[in-house]
């Protein structure tokens, strides 16, 4: 074994360097590098670390702060920038402590949705586009002639005086709206004047301060909803269709009349009729119900026979039936009263329709 140790131990002095090396790699950069979306710390082609260290490259101070309480530790004048990306992950108490805090500076916010504009205040809605080709500036701002923004995807805001067609727009006094966020990523901050563009936006100041918002910053009144969510237009639209579908309701339920009696196109014998109607309560096992029809009818019938009219009471008919037939009180009630049980099989259903029917014979009896 020290034989072989010794043969190969230039072998293995360049192995352990290059495992040491591999290790001071990670951990050196294991605390910085991130693989968020137009982070400054992340060197992924979607992360922003070439704009951030080219601004740095020029002298700009740049600082990075993750949370808003080190945001509120983070001192803010006029002569700095504060830019905000991941807007996605601020809610209206951190819009809130973020404008109180940079009330002095300037705001640039990289691709507010709804949400966001909305607590700023903003009444343009913005709304996502795809670009075929480079914008040119078109604005009067000085700062941007000449120049063009290419991106793969945008958002526009309808504000007036904006540039690039809406993808850098500024609602108020200091706080600027960017659209094209993909113009800050490492892969495509080359394309077009998206480099320039990034630069002139945020190297006008000595000053930038990179605010990555967090979640555990928001608290539970920033929870999102789904009438958060819902564009401002929509609410009085779907008003505006309830109201529609009343009228329509009111409009359609005046031309409903009494029910039209037509002729059947063909003659049905009541005797088929009463053996279809007794199938379909043999196939659904409802009892109860076939011994409902069989007494009610045998009822109207004694009632006609009895000349009591149509209305007379259940404890008239049965007194009278009674009396009628000299059967006692209670098994005439409990073969024809309103309370009679209901059958529990098949046998009894028949049982009780032979009963009735032996009944109706006696009512036929002067």
């Amino acid at each position: 074994m020290t034989g072989w140790v010794r043969r190969h131990r230039a072998t293995l002095v360049v192995l352990v360097g290059l495992v040491v090396a591999v290790v001071v790699v990670a951990l050196s950069t294991r605390g910085s590098a991130t693989t968020a979306r137009l982070d400054p710390d992340n060197p992924d082609p979607a992360g922003a670390q070439a704009v951030a260290r080219v601004l740095a490259d020029q002298g700009v101070d740049v600082t990075v702060v993750r949370d808003a309480d080190a945001l509120d530790r983070t001192e803010v004048d006029g002569g700095t920038t504060v830019v905000v990306t991941s807007t996605e992950l601020l809610g209206r108490s951190t819009i809130h402590r973020l404008r109180a805090h940079t009330a002095e500076a300037r705001l640039v916010l990289v691709e507010p949705g709804p949400g966001t504009t909305r607590a700023l205040g903003v009444d343009a809605a913005p709304s996502a586009v795809s670009m075929t080709g480079a914008r040119p500036a078109d604005c009067a701002d000085p700062t941007y002639d000449g120049l063009e923004v290419l991106v793969d995807r945008a958002v526009e805001y309808p504000v007036d005086g904006s540039c690039f067609g809406g993808l850098l727009a500024e609602p108020d006094p200091g706080v600027v709206l960017l659209g094209a966020g993909d113009a800050l990523s490492n892969d495509q901050v080359l394309r077009a004047d998206d480099a320039a563009v990034a630069l002139r936006l945020l190297g006008g100041s000595d000053r930038l301060v990179w605010y990555v918002p967090s979640l555990d910053d928001l608290v539970a009144g920033d929870g999102v909803s789904l009438t958060t969510l819902l564009p401002d237009w929509l609410r009085p639209a779907l008003l505006l269709l309830a109201v529609a579908v009343l009228a329509l309701m009111a409009w359609r339920a005046r031309r409903l009349g009494p029910l039209a009696v037509e002729p059947l196109p063909v003659v049905v014998k009541a005797v088929e009729t009463t053996r279809s109607r007794g199938r379909l309560y043999r196939r659904a096992g409802d009892r109860a119900h076939a011994a409902a029809a069989l007494r009610a009818a045998a009822r109207e019938r004694a009632a006609d026979r009895l000349a009591l009219g149509t209305r007379v009471d259940p404890a008239t008919l049965v007194r009278e039936l009674a009396r009628h037939t000299g059967r006692s009180l209670d098994e005439v009630d409990a073969l024809i009263g309103p309370h009679a049980p209901a059958p529990t099989s098949d046998q009894d259903l028949i049982a009780l329709a032979s009963r009735l029917a032996e009944l109706d014979r006696e009512v036929r009896r002067p």
